[in-house]
């Protein structure tokens, strides 16, 4: 294997999954968050609530759509990039990765697509069943993907025949400790970055004085007060995804604690069961990834517990404009994790891409260097690309509020304002002037 190759192939990965990986996190925690608000409004017929599923969900929709581009990108790039591992591990990857495509592009677009047309078209009922089902299909969606990942990390359930490692135990594979407590850890991880993007958007207009203070405050406080428990819950999966290590990837432990004499022990184990070879991770990327990931966790533990007190009082909310300032620069803090997390997991098995199965060096295409770079270079274009073009969208969308031309507006005339020749009537008439 030309090393060339090899490095050009590992950075492209990380580049594509690590960039869809961004645009997955904010997409699972703000589809729940509608979700929720829509039980609300639905149950309570609150006009604040209803424009509240309306404006956060189009910024929800604006993610899912790039974020499904960034995704057949990605596929593009794994499939000619590391045949190597789909022949080598296929049979077993193959199932949960073609389960999940059917999930997300099949089932939880089909729904999706409910949602955004059925507004004002459906029952209520039935479209509130609609983004449930949007939400239920996401979370099915990450856990397939997640079981992939988990068995890379701590293969179980396979049987080798003939080089190739098969599907020997489905539960196993299924019920993999790897792969569920990543789970738990994601979809904490993904509630957090969403509970810290609506409290940032909130504290940008709250400081800005919109008019639409009610509003604002409203969500503002929905963010803060969601970002403490999923804090919490990240932080204990990711405490557990720790204890762990020390049996499903003892190097890595090893690596990320310093721990020299330890590591020579595992590198001299390894080393007289695989054969000669370095077994020994880059120190940097996995130090580094791991420790950012805990220096980010430390910032948004008190970000958010002051955040909660601070949350308590209206005066505080409206109008402590150092603490929107705060608030808005925080907003990239959850994603900072979820990608150093991203490079401690991935980056501290190496050199396996199959924890003790299969090297990484093994499951590389047979491309040449130049194909490599013209590849790195397409889909690393492409990908900043749809990065800008999302955070410009959700920029966009963000500044503009809840203006009434958005998601779920209906623009059929009401009937009683259309007898006598007025215009629609707009539900945030009702809400009182703004006080500060």
């Amino acid at each position: 294997m030309n090393q060339d190759v090899l490095d050009l192939a590992r950075l492209q990965f990380a580049l594509t999954a690590g960039g869809h990986f961004l645009f997955v996190a904010l997409t699972l925690g703000l589809a729940t968050v509608v979700a929720v608000l829509q039980t609300r409004a639905t149950f309570g017929r609150n006009p604040v609530h209803a424009r509240m599923v309306r404006f956060w969900g189009q910024l929800y929709v604006i993610n899912y759509a790039v974020g499904i581009v960034t995704g057949l990108v990605m596929e593009f790039q794994f499939g000619m990039a590391w045949s190597g591992l789909t022949h080598g591990a296929g049979n077993v990857l193959g199932a949960s990765l073609a389960v999940e495509t059917i999930v997300a592009f099949f089932v939880e677009s089909t729904f999706l697509g409910l949602w955004i047309f059925g507004w004002n078209r459906l029952n209520r009922w039935v479209h509130l069943a609609a983004i449930w089902i949007v939400v239920l299909t996401a979370y099915v969606s990450a856990y397939w993907i997640l079981v992939s990942n988990g068995f890379l990390n701590h293969p179980v359930g396979y049987a080798s025949e003939g080089g190739e490692l098969v599907l020997d135990d489905p539960v196993a594979v299924l019920t993999n400790p790897s792969a569920l407590l990543a789970f738990g850890h994601v979809l904490a991880g993904a509630l957090l970055t969403a509970g810290f993007f609506m409290a940032g958007v909130s504290a940008y207009h709250l400081f800005r004085r919109s008019p639409e203070w009610e509003f604002f405050g409203r969500s503002l406080r929905i963010g803060v007060f969601l970002s403490a428990p999923a804090l919490m819950a990240a932080a204990v999966f990711g405490g557990l995804q720790f204890g762990a290590l020390t049996t499903f990837q003892p190097m890595k432990s090893a690596v990320f604690g310093g721990k020299a004499a330890e590591i020579a022990r595992i590198q001299a184990e390894m080393t007289d069961r695989f054969g000669p070879g370095d077994y020994v991770p880059s120190e940097a990327w996995t130090r580094g990834g791991g420790l950012v990931m805990l220096i980010s966790f430390a910032l948004m533990m008190y970000l958010c517990f002051a955040g909660m007190i601070l949350a308590c009082f209206k005066k505080a909310v409206f109008r402590f404009r150092l603490w929107h300032l705060v608030l808005m620069a925080a907003v990239p803090l959850p994603y900072l994790a979820m990608i150093s997390g991203w490079v401690f997991r991935e980056a501290g098995r190496q050199p396996w891409v199959v924890y003790g199965l299969l090297r990484t060096e093994d499951a590389v295409s047979d491309l040449s260097p130049g194909t490599m770079r013209l590849s790195l270079t397409v889909f690393t274009t492409v990908f900043v690309l749809l990065a800008l073009l999302n955070a410009w969208l959700l920029a966009r969308h963000a500044r503009r509020g809840p203006v009434e031309s958005g998601l779920g507006h209906d623009e059929r005339p009401d009937t009683a304002d259309a007898e006598r020749g007025a215009p629609p009537t707009d539900p945030a008439d009702s809400l009182p002037a703004p006080r500060y």
